[in-house]
């Protein structure tokens, strides 16, 4: 969208930051490293046992920079751009007689590799030799991996091994293959040569035929020069099918599109053949080594945070993380046996078996809240595409009948109240531990319940009266006097909060709430939320301001986020110190929902995908395209007082047609496909033609 100023899509710098955890990731949904970086990390292989699990380090080739050619001066110019349109990052040295570039990227349509580009290109009359020196240091070894050097391959190395230790007792030990074209000390432009190429490769498989068979995949479309050109157009098409943009400030406009393109990169292509997903970690798969970024565990960050945006662009990818939990639901079932109750209890932390990972009991203990995060990802998953295939065959209904049990199960009668308590908790204020009906935690068990039981219904199973029993007279915490809910049993007006808990209530958990509560919780724990907290907590704020159109607070909040966003590349930091988790997708997760979810109003229903679009201070215009609804792909655009809705021709083959219906009023308009419908700005709900 328009905007004077530099394009939003390249993030450009002229030297790289001191901090080596800034530096920009290049991930897809198999491998993960950062720029110039020594080690890479694959997605799904772990290294050690319960509680000291982590990311295995496997060695990087590809750790090449270049450095300038002797005899160059002071004019040379260095630029270093992450490029979001491509999906890679340039290093360019130039000068008036020549340039070289650099580029990195990981494969997106083949996933199993890593690629390093260098083009030395002369600019200036003249034949004699460029030679670009290459700064490289590779050694096969790792902390994580008995590695073993094999045979050459294709004019590759390889190197092969497993773990040392697998995440539970009498597991098989995890296999890697790495195949790689190595680096020579340099590079030279023969004399006479104008342009010249070079591309180096890191294949990694899971066996040995399966590494070898990708990198002749590689070298098929290397030996058409196709190579890169593939990779550019797959990340082409992603763009043209999904975007969120605004008329409004620079940084804004780059801090959408740097959380999109970060979590977008971890994301398998659309229509990718048989992907198993691990998971989505706070830091991505370019961090979560021993010591960092959580060691690279799935938590509630996933799917409380990350996954109602990945839906909305992306549900077959959606669809991947939820059978992620579908495949840990053994884990599960263990964790909830091991504490005592029925049903699942999934791993605040979990790896690969879905068992208890954490290397704190009392979080893996306390933090059940993670039950409900993950049923209300199905819940979402189920409202948008009504793929009852998942729940009936695929093993989703197994997901969320277990949490339904745990909940059953985890509760105590109160005869003293007449309501269900959970006592023993911790809510995502992880600064109040033991604590007995956080408000948010039974909220989202309540919500649990009475999805199962809807979902029962759907799939002609039996629905347990103690499901909706429990739902209906589970505690939800709330103090009349001031209008407002406690945090849990107890709660003092004034004690300090780690990060956004109730204002949960309302958006992203769904729960009604009268607009003078919802603005009560809004004042009271803004008031003592923590400084220190992680990034995703703002943007909640934000959202419940948006709600109840307040334009200056939404932005007033909106703009704390912004202090968790490093430069050039745009990475973000858990805390707003630089201190914790980096590459924190969790952050921008909850930074892209404000805008998807809280420009928009979008909320997904049983019924449809509400709207109640409005522009926060700063922003006259916002534009989300390629959502995604019942197999529709839609365009959705607002400005000071006008909607539009696009439902784009290709859709799916069982997609309904669909209308909006405006409110107050209820007047219905058709969507068909391929046409602009507009109209004045109002609430409304986008859903199944009744036509």
């Amino acid at each position: 969208m328009a905007d004077a100023g530099k394009d939003p899509t390249l993030f450009t710098a002229h030297s790289l930051p001191s901090d080596r955890r800034l530096w920009a990731s290049v991930t897809n949904a198999y491998l993960g490293t950062r720029v110039y970086h020594d080690t890479l990390h694959v997605s799904g292989i772990y290294n050690g046992a319960l509680g000291d699990t982590h990311r295995a380090v496997l060695p990087s080739p590809l750790n090449i920079q270049l450095e300038a050619p002797a005899g160059t001066g002071e004019q040379l110019t260095t630029t270093f751009v992450l490029d979001t349109n491509t999906g890679s990052f340039l290093h360019t040295l130039e000068d008036s007689s020549f340039r070289a570039s650099q580029r990195i990227y990981a494969h997106r349509t083949l996933p199993h590799v890593l690629a390093c580009r260098v083009s030395v290109t002369r600019l200036a009359p003249g034949s004699q030799p460029i030679t670009v020196p290459l700064q490289s240091a590779f050694s096969p070894e790792s902390p994580d991996l008995a590695l073993h050097l094999g045979p050459d391959f294709q004019g590759a190395r390889y190197l092969y091994g497993h773990t040392l230790a697998p995440e539970q007792l009498g597991a098989p030990q995890q296999e890697v293959h790495m195949l790689w074209t190595p680096a020579p000390p340099a590079l030279t432009l023969a004399e006479g040569q104008q342009h010249r190429t070079w591309e180096f490769l890191a294949v990694v498989g899971g066996s040995q035929a399966e590494a070898q068979a990708c990198l002749t995949e590689a070298l098929q479309l290397q030996a058409s020069s196709a190579l890169y050109a593939v990779h550019a157009q797959a990340w082409a098409r992603l763009w043209e099918g999904c975007g969120l943009d605004v008329v409004g400030p620079l940084a804004l406009r780059q801090a959408l599109r740097g959380a999109l393109y970060y979590l977008l990169s971890a994301l398998p292509e659309p229509g990718a053949p048989g992907h198993v997903c691990h998971g989505l970690s706070p830091g991505g798969l370019s961090n979560g080594s021993r010591e960092e970024c959580y060691w690279g565990h799935v938590f509630w960050d996933q799917d409380l945070w990350m996954f109602p945006n990945v839906l909305m662009f992306q549900p077959e990818a959606a669809r991947a993380l939820l059978q992620y939990r579908i495949q840990t639901l053994g884990g599960a079932l263990d964790n909830a046996r091991n504490l005592g109750y029925q049903g699942a209890k999934f791993a605040w932390e979990s790896a690969g078996s879905g068992r208890e990972v954490c290397p704190e009991d009392i979080y893996g203990t306390q933090e059940v809240h993670i039950n409900g995060a993950v049923a209300l990802a199905f819940q979402l998953y189920q409202h948008s595409t009504q793929d009852l295939q998942l729940f009936q065959e695929a093993g989703g209904w197994g997901v969320v009948r277990a949490v339904a049990e745990f909940w059953c199960s985890r509760v105590e009668w109160s005869p003293t109240e007449e309501k269900y308590h959970l006592k023993g908790v911790m809510p995502p204020d992880e600064y109040h531990a033991g604590v007995t009906n956080s408000v948010y935690t039974n909220v989202l068990a309540q919500n649990s319940l009475r999805f199962a039981a809807a979902l029962a219904q759907d799939l002609g199973q039996p629905v347990p009266s103690r499901w909706l029993e429990v739902a209906d007279k589970i505690k939800v915490p709330f103090d009349p006097a001031r209008n407002f809910h406690p945090e849990f049993d107890g709660y003092e007006l004034g004690e300090e909060v780690k990060q956004a808990d109730v204002v949960l209530l309302g958006y992203p958990v769904p729960f009604p709430l009268s607009p003078q509560v919802r603005r009560n919780n809004l004042e009271v724990y803004e008031a003592v939320t923590s400084p220190r907290g992680p990034a995703m907590t703002w943007s909640m704020f934000a959202v419940g301001w948006m709600e109840l159109k307040e334009p200056r607070r939404a932005w007033n909040l909106l703009q704390r986020s912004f202090a968790n966003i490093t430069e050039p590349f745009k990475v973000w930091t858990e805390n707003a110190d630089g201190s914790g988790a980096v590459n924190f997708l969790t952050g921008m997760g909850g930074f892209l929902q404000a805008a998807l979810f809280g420009f928009t109003g979008f909320r997904i229903t049983r019924a449809g995908v509400t709207f109640d679009p409005m522009c926060p201070a700063e922003v006259s215009g916002v534009r989300v395209s390629g959502i995604s609804y019942l197999g529709n792909k839609l365009d959705f655009s607002f400005s000071e007082g006008l909607v539009t809705v696009e439902v784009r021709p290709q859709a799916g083959p069982r997609a309904p047609l669909l209308e909006v219906e405006l409110w107050p009023s209820g007047h219905r308009l058709p969507l068909p496909p391929g046409h602009k419908v507009s109209f004045p700005c109002s609430a409304g709900r986008i859903q199944r033609s009744v036509v």
